[in-house]
């Protein structure tokens, strides 16, 4: 007696039938969010406009429309270093600073050839750079700290449809960056399409992470905006202390966004945020392009999405990562990880005081002090290691208004 086989679109088919229909047509607006938008920086709501007076005796009572709900701002990421209430002094080992100086915080990581930190660097063989002048280091440091990272997914139906082979990669890489985070470490998790959702806030409790993935099932969009959505969050967390950074995993393929890439690129630059990005779907694409036929779009255009990611990372002081097979995901977290947690930390007044909102480029490199040339470090066997320095491009120096 032969076993009858069935292939897997006959049984989705059947799952239909039998009574999945409500739950997939619940789905179609894509994941919703039950809860008050915030990641750190809540958008401002339009407030309604008080009523007329001249129009009040003519107005019937009942027809006064309610007062306007007031919305509370979710508490910012506690910071080691709070500046005192009216009446309260500051410990006495805080540090003080002046408030007619910039201080300009610079996190950088040295990493070799294989992408793995490089510590016990002395913070004399450390030169930076604005504009090109060398600055003055005033704090340095190192060591481990927690993370706060602002998890953001594309999630469309271009690429993300249910069942398909990104809808797959796309859960794959954000569970195994989920379990890859420490205890202190705080996470959001943001999905995009046409539109940005934010489908959990900050919190060191994995668990609202993972309740919001499980949301993320049917996509309710074709398009993706990815300039928007990263720019959006960027914002947001720039004035979360501490280490942070965004996560994007996604196609890196922009449809329908607001702005342009000069603009989101300008956007990413002044708001200080590492942007760590993860291309998914790349080993789908190599095969379409082997079979001689296109994956959603031509290969032009991905390879030009590609280059937006690198560019994305590089200039904000990320990193960006094309992995092949679902296999590559833990070492490419691993990499993200000392590179975040593993850090050189410095702060330095610019010699540049000028209050003028300009763009100010900053470059990191390690010196020899005894001769001002590259510093050589070598491995244990005495050879010399390649090494890169990752640091952010730059900041935006404040205006005489701010």
């Amino acid at each position: 007696m032969k076993r009858r086989q069935y292939s897997i679109p006959a049984l989705v088919c059947a799952l239909l039938l039998t009574g999945a229909v409500p739950f997939i047509t619940a789905g179609q607006d894509g994941p919703q969010n039950t809860n008050n938008d915030s990641v750190a920086k809540p958008k401002r709501r339009p407030q309604t406009p008080p009523p007329d007076d001249k129009d009040t005796d003519s107005t019937p009572a009942e027809s006064t429309p309610p007062p306007a709900p007031t919305t509370t701002e979710a508490p910012r990421i506690p910071s080691e270093y709070k500046r005192p209430k009216a009446g309260e002094t500051a410990p006495a080992d805080s540090p003080t600073f002046r408030s007619n100086a910039t201080t300009v915080s610079v996190d950088v990581a040295v990493l070799d050839d294989k992408n793995r930190f490089i510590p016990k660097i002395p913070a004399g063989n450390f030169r930076i750079l604005e504009d090109g002048v060398p600055q003055q280091i005033a704090q340095a440091g190192t060591g481990e700290a927690p993370m706060t990272i602002c998890m953001v997914i594309e999630f469309s139906g271009r690429f993300q449809a249910f069942w398909s082979r990104g809808w797959y990669e796309t859960l794959q890489a954000s569970y195994t960056f989920l379990d890859t985070l420490k205890p202190d470490d705080n996470v959001a998790v943001v999905t995009f399409d046409l539109r940005t959702t934010i489908l959990s806030d900050f919190s060191p409790d994995k668990r609202k992470a993972e309740e919001a993935m499980r949301m993320l099932r049917i996509p309710g969009f074709s398009e993706s905006n990815v300039f928007d959505a990263l720019t959006d969050m960027a914002s947001r967390m720039q004035n979360i202390e501490g280490r942070k950074a965004i996560l994007y995993i996604g196609s890196g393929l922009d449809t329908f966004s607001k702005i342009t890439y000069d603009q989101a690129r300008r956007s990413l630059q002044e708001s200080g945020v590492p942007a760590y990005t993860i291309s998914v779907l790349q080993i789908s694409r190599l095969l379409a392009d082997s079979r001689g036929g296109g994956f959603g779009g031509d290969n032009i255009t991905f390879l030009q999405a590609d280059n937006e990611m690198r560019t994305f990372a590089r200039e904000t002081g990320g990193m960006s990562f094309f992995p092949r097979f679902v296999g590559e995901y833990p070492s490419v977290f691993q990499q993200i990880e000392q590179s975040l947690r593993s850090q050189y930390a410095f702060a330095y007044h610019p010699t540049n005081t000028a209050r003028d909102g300009k763009f100010r480029r900053i470059r990191v490199e390690l010196v020899n002090p005894e001769n001002n040339m590259p510093l050589r470090i070598n491995n244990e066997k005495g050879k010399p290691v390649k090494y890169q320095v990752i640091a952010k491009a730059g900041y935006k120096a404040p205006r005489e208004v701010d």
